[in-house]
């Protein structure tokens, strides 16, 4: 087994990047998990006779959950590791999504839906962390973004198999089939995985190529204990940084659940398409966050191998994605569909592009025992952003609907979050504007 590894990775270690792709194929079947409900809505509303709150109720218990999952996974993770950590998360949701299957009526599916929500808040902080432990501070974006695509993929993916599912069996195998994949990809990642400190299979160059940012005192750490640091969580909420991170999820997260779940009705209103038909320009725009999360990654990366510093390589990064976000502004002004798509394309490939950097800030501004903790605080931020924000969007475009333009409020809205990554970067830059990272020392 070790000699196979060793061939598949090349003799001068490139071992870091198979752990990317487990990552990248757990946020693909976490992503495909969570998406599975709302491509079977018509089925199971017809068959327990839901209304739209009943739906709405089910799909509330997944997000509060979803919140709390982040700020309590974030800090499990940190205290006990990733290999361990991650394993329990994936068995967690994929154990809950698989109870899909049995639930009945509004409080079961609210339920299961809880504990989806619970064990799916674990994949982002440990996936970022995973990069902090196997990925220099060079490579650190780039390998963010191409896990963090598995949030594209896996929506392409679910609307490919559920279909095909339900072509030879019920909804019922839907939720069995899909969850099982959970427990192999577990599997497979404990055979495969090890901080790279304690992995027998990668080489003493790429080890040393892994902790070449690391200090003495912190190579000392990663080479003596058999356990992972204790972290004192309340003091993360001291430092500046934290608030920096913080920001860059809670006022931005929002915005993209804006784009995946009121497109659909933009595009109706204003372009009077059919949604009971597949939709290339929305795939056209689903497609291109993929593009967006690895070339955002791969532009910072690019810096800092330039000599950039690497905090000031990422926000230039976030300062240009910014700028290009202003451009969603000019949808109000699209003559046709196509022109529409071109716009919200660029606009939420940035705003991946965006998110990949935000989560590689994280771990350049804290040490890798703590990042875990500090994106389940950014998440459950970001969390609660896409609670509130989806009332005010509805407020607005009710109220607009009722005057007879509803297409005026989704112009509003578009302007409103043209701007916010701007006023967003400079919050970031003012909190995180000569400070380096924190040491480990202060929160150990």
């Amino acid at each position: 087994m070790a000699r196979m590894v060793t061939d598949m990775t090349g003799r001068n270690g490139k071992y870091r990047w198979i752990i990317v792709v487990l990552l990248l194929v757990a946020t693909t079947i976490n992503y495909l998990d969570r998406q599975i409900i709302g491509l079977l809505k018509p089925i199971l509303e017809k068959e327990f006779s839901w209304t739209e709150t009943d739906f709405a109720r089910i799909v509330m218990a997944f997000t509060a959950a979803y919140a709390v999952g982040l700020l309590i996974s974030g800090r499990i993770i940190d205290k006990i590791g990733t290999r361990l950590g991650y394993s329990i998360t994936v068995i967690v949701w994929s154990i809950f999504g698989m109870l899909h299957a049995l639930a009945r009526g509004v409080a079961g599916f609210a339920a299961v839906r809880i504990g989806l929500g619970l064990g799916e808040a674990g994949n982002f902080p440990a996936a970022v962390k995973v990069v902090a432990e196997w990925f220099p501070r060079k490579e650190r974006a780039l390998a963010t973004g191409i896990f963090n695509a598995g949030t594209s993929v896996g929506v392409v993916t679910a609307l490919l198999i559920v279909p095909l599912i339900l072509n030879y069996f019920g909804w019922h195998e839907v939720f069995w089939i899909t969850g099982a994949l959970g427990l192999i990809w577990v599997i497979v990642w404990w055979l495969f995985y090890e901080i790279p400190s304690r992995h027998k299979w990668i080489t003493a160059s790429e080890r040393s190529y892994i902790e070449e940012d690391e200090t003495p005192d912190q190579h000392s750490i990663a080479r003596m204990s058999s356990r992972p640091v204790s972290i004192r969580w309340q003091r993360l909420f001291s430092f500046p940084q934290t608030w920096a991170f913080v920001a860059g999820k809670a006022f931005i997260d929002p915005i993209y659940w804006f784009f995946l779940f009121w497109l659909p009705s933009y595009f109706a209103a204003n372009f009077s398409l059919d949604l009971k038909k597949p939709n290339l320009q929305l795939m056209t725009i689903y497609a291109a966050t993929t593009i967006g999360s690895i070339g955002g990654g791969y532009l910072s990366s690019l810096l800092v191998r330039r000599g950039w510093d690497v905090v000031k390589a990422r926000k230039a990064s976030l300062l240009l994605f910014a700028f290009l976000e202003v451009s969603i502004i000019l949808a109000q002004f699209a003559g046709g569909p196509w022109i529409a798509v071109g716009l919200i394309s660029l606009a939420v490939a940035v705003h991946q592009a965006w998110a990949t950097n935000i989560f590689t800030l994280a771990s350049d501004l804290f040490p890798k025992e703590a990042v875990s903790s500090v994106v389940g605080i950014g998440g459950m931020a970001g969390a609660v952003g896409g609670i509130l924000f989806p009332m005010f969007v509805g407020y607005l475009l009710d109220s607009y609907k009722a005057g007879g333009n509803l297409v005026a409020g989704y112009n509003v809205l578009f302007t409103l979050c043209g701007f916010t990554y701007l006023i967003t970067w400079l919050i970031i830059h003012l909190l995180t504007r000569n400070r380096s990272k924190v040491p480990l020392d202060l929160i150990s």
